[in-house]
């Protein structure tokens, strides 16, 4: 699998701007252009009547961190018929993606992923990051790399929980169940690279034919849609 999306393509979209979108004005999206319909329609974590927007991501995702202001768009541009999931890949063993994986699967559990996911991102690729794995000037990967007690401490830190709370957690059956239900999704999404987006379980976006932040929203609630109906 490749590894991010183009980091140069999440930028872009994030910087460009747009026309907004209306339902009565929308792009002519292209089944395998735009989108790609999945062979199998994979399992959703939505409410019942809700449409399932689903990001595959990783904190040790360099794109996926430059991609969350777009997140931040589309979250707030869903319909009320939509709802946002999250499903932390682990196929970059080198870069901790598999250890991240288990921290964001252990902050679901214990009710504080939403509240923590933007200072992850920042304690991985901000300056002198708690749980960095790259050194953010040369891009090499550091020699330490962060554990699941740095972890803890980060959350502890934050007063989200306490290391020991964190670590119990983090260590249950319950997480390891659900990172082979996620590796299993991931899978069955046939992921080419994070960030990605499907929707209602079905519908893979191809990110590298959006040019606009907007194009991207429009394309998400157009699959919306489609799903609903």
């Amino acid at each position: 699998m490749t590894r991010t999306l183009r980091f140069g393509l999440a930028v872009a979209l994030c910087a460009a701007g747009g026309a907004a979108w209306s339902a009565d004005a929308a792009p002519a999206f292209r089944e395998g252009t735009n989108y790609t319909v999945l062979p199998v329609k994979q399992p959703t974590q939505a409410t019942p009547g809700k449409v399932e927007v689903t990001e595959v991501f990783s904190y040790g995702c360099p794109a996926c961190n430059g991609f969350q202001p777009m997140m931040v768009k589309l979250k707030a541009a869903l319909p009320k018929n939509a709802q946002l999931v999250l499903v932390h890949a682990s196929w970059n063993k080198s870069e901790s993606w598999p250890l991240f994986q288990r921290a964001f699967i252990t902050a679901q559990l214990l009710g504080i992923a939403e509240q923590s996911h933007e200072a992850m991102f920042a304690a991985v690729w901000g300056e002198n990051g708690p749980l960095a794995v790259e050194d953010v000037k040369t891009g090499r990967l550091r020699r330490e790399q962060p554990t699941i007690e740095d972890v803890a401490r980060f959350h502890a830190s934050r007063h989200d929980c306490t290391e020991e709370e964190f670590i119990a957690a983090a260590k249950s059956f319950t997480v390891d169940t659900r990172m082979r239900q996620f590796d299993a999704l991931v899978k069955g999404y046939m992921v080419p690279s994070t960030p990605c987006v499907v929707v209602g379980g079905t519908y893979r976006i191809e990110m590298s034919s959006l040019k606009t932040v907007d194009e991207f929203i429009a394309l998400v609630r157009y699959l919306v849609q489609k799903s609903a109906a």
